[in-house]
C-alpha cells in the first residue's frame, strides 16, 4: 500500500463521518489525529495533546492551517506537500487567522473538530475510532516500531548494573530510543521494593540492588507500542517464578480472548475470571488492565462498562499485574487471531501454555552477581 493509498482510506473514513454528522468539513489538530491523517507526520514542538498545525478536510479538498513559523517544515518533512495539502500560513501573533481561514474555506461554518472550538462541535470521540483499524501500510510500520522498541527496552535492561540509579538507566534507554528514531512517550523504572510499591514507577535516584522493572511507551510515525521487562541480580525464587508465570497466563488469556467483533467488557471479564482462578482476584482492582493502543498510549482504558468492540487490525496492550510483577506486550488483533508486535529480542524466553496453545514470552533476565 502506497502513501497515497493509505491517505485515501483515511479521507474516505473522515468524509463518511462528515456525511453522518451532516457537516461540510472536519478539522484535526490533535497530535495523534494529525499523525494518523498525515500518515506519520508530526505537528508539534513538544509532546502534548494539541499540535501547531491543523488539517482541514472538506468534501472535495484538504488544507493545512498553521503559522509561518511551522509551515515550511510541515510541507517539507511531514508529508503534507506529497499528500497534496494546500498550506495556509498566518503570522504567529495573528490570533484570529485560524478561525478566519476556516470560515473562509468553509463559509457555511459546518465544521467538526477533534478539540473544543467556538465554530463547531467537538467530535474527538467520534474521530478517534477512525484510527483503530490499521491499514496494511500502518501494520507494517507498527511491526517495525515494535521491533525497535523491544530492542531499546531489552538492550537497556541487559546493560543494567547493580548500583545504577533509575535515572541513569532510563537516560540510556532514552538515548537508544532517539538513536533509532523513536520518541519517548513514557519510560518507567523501579528498583527493588519500588516494584511492589508503585504500579506506575516514575524514575528516582534509587539505586539497583537485587531487582529492576523497566518499561514504557515508545512511538515512531505516530504509532505507539508498550512493553515491560524484568532483570534479577539474585536467583529468581520459586515463588517469584510461579507468580510471574501466572501473571503471564492472565495476560495470554486476555490476548487470546481479544477477538474481532467482541465487546471489550467481555474480554475484561475473562481476565477477571483468570485472576480469581489463580487466587489473585483482588489484584484486578489495584491497577487498570490496559486496552487499545496505536496513535495513543491507550486509546481508552477498558472497564466493565465499556461497549467498544474489537476492530480488525487493531493494536492492544494488556497489562495485568500482581503486586511485584506485571506482564505487558503489544499485540495486533487480526481476523485470524493475534500477533505479537513487541516480543523478546535479546531476552530469555519462557513458554506459557493456555489451553492447547503455547506462547513465547519474555522471561526474567537473571544477571547473577
Amino acid at each position: 500500500m502506497t502513501l497515497h493509498e493509505e491517505f485515501a482510506v483515511k479521507l474516505k473514513r473522515l468524509r463518511t463521518l462528515m456525511q453522518t454528522k451532516n457537516l461540510d468539513a472536519l478539522y484535526l489538530k490533535r497530535q495523534d489525529d494529525f499523525a494518523w491523517l498525515s500518515c506519520g507526520g508530526r505537528n508539534y514542538v513538544g509532546l502534548s495533546d494539541m499540535g501547531n498545525c491543523g488539517l482541514l478536510v472538506t468534501t472535495d479538498a484538504h488544507h493545512a492551517i498553521t503559522s509561518t513559523v511551522e509551515s515550511q517544515r510541515m510541507m517539507d518533512e511531514e508529508n503534507l506537500a506529497e499528500l497534496g495539502f494546500t498550506m495556509h500560513a498566518g503570522i504567529w501573533h495573528d490570533e484570529s487567522f485560524e478561525a478566519a481561514k476556516l470560515l473562509e474555506l468553509v463559509p457555511s461554518g459546518g465544521i467538526g473538530f477533534d478539540h473544543s472550538h467556538k465554530i463547531g462541535p467537538n467530535l474527538a470521540e467520534e474521530i478517534k475510532p477512525l484510527r483503530f483499524s490499521l491499514t496494511e501500510s500502518e501494520v507494517q510500520k507498527f511491526r517495525m516500531v515494535g521491533q525497535l522498541a523491544s530492542l531499546v527496552i531489552e538492550e537497556t535492561a541487559s546493560s543494567i548494573r547493580v548500583g545504577e540509579s533509575e535515572y541513569a538507566i532510563l537516560s540510556r534507554a532514552a538515548q537508544k530510543a532517539r538513536e533509532l528514531g523513536l520518541e519517548v512517550v513514557s519510560l518507567m523504572c523501579a528498583a527493588d521494593q519500588r516494584i511492589s510499591q508503585y504500579r506506575h514507577p516514575l524514575p528516582t535516584a534509587a539505586q539497583v540492588k537485587e531487582r529492576v522493572q523497566i518499561g514504557g511507551n515508545l512511538r515512531k510515525w505516530g504509532l505507539t507500542v508498550c512493553l515491560t521487562r524484568y532483570v534479577n541480580f539474585t536467583p529468581v525464587t520459586a515463588e517469584l517464578e510461579r507468580q510471574m508465570r501466572m501473571n503471564q497466563e492472565i495476560d495470554c488469556i486476555l490476548m487470546q480472548e481479544t477477538k474481532v467483533g467482541r465487546e471489550l467488557k467481555e474480554v475484561l471479564a475473562c481476565g477477571e475470571k483468570a485472576y480469581k482462578e489463580r487466587g489473585y482476584g483482588y489484584e484486578i482492582d489495584n491497577h487498570h488492565q490496559g486496552g487499545p493502543i496505536g496513535y495513543a498510549g491507550r486509546d481508552y482504558r477498558v472497564d466493565f462498562s465499556n461497549t467498544h468492540v474489537v476492530e480488525v487490525n487493531q493494536g492492544f496492550c494488556w497489562n495485568p499485574s500482581i503486586t511485584g510483577t506485571k506482564s505487558e506486550d503489544t499485540i495486533l488483533v487480526t481476523q485470524s487471531g493475534f500477533e505479537f508486535i513487541t516480543k523478546p529480542v535479546v531476552f530469555p524466553v519462557c513458554e506459557i501454555k493456555v489451553g492447547d496453545t503455547s506462547f513465547s514470552r519474555a522471561d526474567i533476565l537473571q544477571k547473577l552477581m
